[in-house]
C-alpha cells in the first residue's frame, strides 16, 4: 500500500511498532493464563497488572476501577447495561416497579444508541437530547430532562463524525446537582489520544476507550467504573476483572492498550500541534476550492478534535467521492466506519439540522501523526476535480 494517503484515523489507526514490541513477549514467552498460580501464569499476571496500573494512572483512577473489554462497543454496552440492571434491582428492592430513566444524545455512536433501544424494549424510559447545528448539547436541556427516576446520563466526549468536543464536565455537574446517585458515562473512544481523560476533571463515573483508535491493537478496550458505582456484570462464568467481566483476559491486548495510551498521553501536545496545522489547512481550503461545500462541526476550532475535518457537499453522494479518492490513492470516510454500508444519511448530520441537499454528501478526513503536509496538499489537489467530475454526471447537481 505504499504511496497511499490514509486519512481515516477515526475509523482505526495502524498499530505502532513500539506497541507491537511491548505486546510481543505476551504472544510468545509470557503466554500463560493470568488466573493460574504457577510461574508461567504469574508472568502474564504481572504484565496484566502493570497494564492496569498504567491505564489507571493516566485516567486518574484506581487500578481496581479498570475493566479490560474487547473494545469500545463492549465498553459502551457494558457501561449502560451494567448500571441499568444494577439500578433496576435496587429500585425493585425499594418497591419501585418501573425500571427508570436514561438520558443520552441524538448523536451518540450506535454502540450507545442501540443499547438504549434494547433497554427501552425492556421497559426503560430513554430521552435523546437534541444538539445544535455544530453538534453541541445544551446543559440547560439536560437539566430540564432530569427527573426523580433518572439513573444514568451517557454523553460522548467527542463525536466520531464531526469532531465536536462536548462540555462533559458541565454536563456531569448538572446531573450530580440534581442528585449524586445519577451516574454519568462518557464514550471517550474518539477522544482518547487527543484529549486529557482525567475522570475527576471530567466528573464522570464511567468512561469507555478502545485501543485501536490511538495506535494500539484492535479487539481490546477499557471501561472505567468509579468505585461504589452500582454495577451488574453482564458476562458471567469466571471471577476475572473483579467479577465484573468473566473470561480469560487478553493480556497482550491489555499491554498493547496501556503502551499506546502512555505514548499518546506523553506525546499528546506534540502530536496535536502537528495535527491542528494540517486540519486547519483542510478546513480553510476545501470550502474555498470546492463550490457548494459546508464545514460540519464546530466553528470554534478549539472545541473540535485536533485531527478532525468534516464537510458536506451539495447534491452529491459521499460514497462517490470516496471511490474517486480511493482511485487516487487516498483513504477517507463519509462518517462512522460502523455505518459505511448504510444507505441512510448520517444520524449525526440529521440531528444537527444539516440541509437535505447536503445530507448525503458528507466527507470525513481524520489525520494521524504519521501524515504530512504533502498528504494534505495531495487531497487539496485531487478533491476539487473529483467533485467536479461527479457533479458533471449527476442530474441533481446541474
Amino acid at each position: 500500500m505504499t504511496g497511499r494517503t490514509y486519512l481515516d484515523h477515526a475509523a482505526t489507526t495502524p498499530t505502532e511498532e513500539r506497541v507491537v514490541a511491548a505486546m510481543l513477549p505476551y504472544l510468545t514467552s509470557a503466554w500463560g493464563n493470568p488466573s493460574s498460580i504457577y510461574a508461567e501464569a504469574q508472568e502474564a499476571r504481572r504484565g496484566l497488572d502493570a497494564a492496569r496500573r498504567t491505564v489507571a494512572e493516566i485516567l486518574g483512577a484506581k487500578p481496581n476501577e479498570i475493566i479490560f473489554t474487547s473494545g469500545g462497543t463492549e465498553a459502551d454496552n457494558l457501561a449502560l447495561r451494567g448500571v441499568a440492571w444494577a439500578a433496576r434491582r435496587l429500585r425493585a428492592a425499594q418497591g419501585v416497579d418501573a425500571p427508570g430513566h436514561i438520558i443520552t444524545t441524538a448523536i451518540e455512536h450506535h454502540a450507545v444508541l442501540h443499547e438504549c433501544e434494547a433497554l427501552a424494549k425492556d421497559g426503560w424510559r430513554v430521552t435523546y437530547l437534541p444538539v445544535d447545528g455544530e453538534g453541541f448539547i445544551d446543559a440547560a436541556a439536560l437539566r430540564d430532562a432530569l427527573d426523580d427516576d433518572t439513573v444514568l446520563v451517557s454523553v460522548m466526549l467527542a463525536n466520531n463524525e464531526v469532531g465536536t468536543v462536548e462540555p462533559i464536565a458541565e454536563i456531569a455537574a448538572a446531573a450530580k446537582a440534581r442528585h449524586p446517585r445519577i451516574m454519568v458515562h462518557t464514550d471517550a473512544v474518539q477522544a482518547a489520544g487527543s484529549l486529557a481523560l482525567d475522570v475527576d476533571s471530567l466528573g464522570v463515573d464511567l468512561l469507555s476507550i478502545a485501543a485501536h483508535k490511538f495506535y494500539g491493537p484492535k479487539g481490546v478496550g477499557v471501561l472505567y467504573v468509579r468505585g461504589r458505582t452500582p454495577f451488574a456484570a453482564q458476562t458471567v462464568g469466571g471471577s476475572q476483572e473483579r467479577n465484573r467481566r468473566a473470561g480469560t483476559e487478553n493480556v497482550a491486548g491489555a499491554v498493547g492498550l496501556a503502551t499506546a495510551l502512555r505514548l499518546a498521553h506523553d506525546e499528546r501536545a506534540q502530536r496535536n500541534e502537528h495535527l491542528i496545522s494540517m486540519r486547519d489547512r483542510l478546513l480553510d481550503e476545501i470550502p474555498r476550492r470546492v463550490p457548494d461545500t459546508i464545514v460540519t462541526g464546530p466553528t470554534d476550532r478549539s472545541r473540535r478534535l485536533a485531527n478532525s475535518a468534516s464537510f458536506a457537499f451539495k447534491h452529491l453522494e459521499g460514497e462517490a467521492v470516496l471511490l474517486q479518492l480511493d482511485l487516487q490513492g487516498i483513504a477517507a470516510s463519509s462518517g462512522s466506519a460502523c455505518t459505511t454500508a448504510s444507505l441512510e444519511p448520517s444520524h449525526v448530520l440529521v440531528a444537527m439540522g444539516v440541509p437535505e441537499e447536503y445530507l448525503r454528501g458528507s466527507l470525513r478526513l481524520t489525520l494521524g501523526h504519521e501524515n504530512t503536509a504533502e498528504d494534505v496538499e495531495r487531497v487539496l489537489e485531487v478533491l476539487p476535480s473529483a467533485v467536479e467530475r461527479i457533479r458533471g454526471l449527476s442530474p441533481a447537481a446541474s
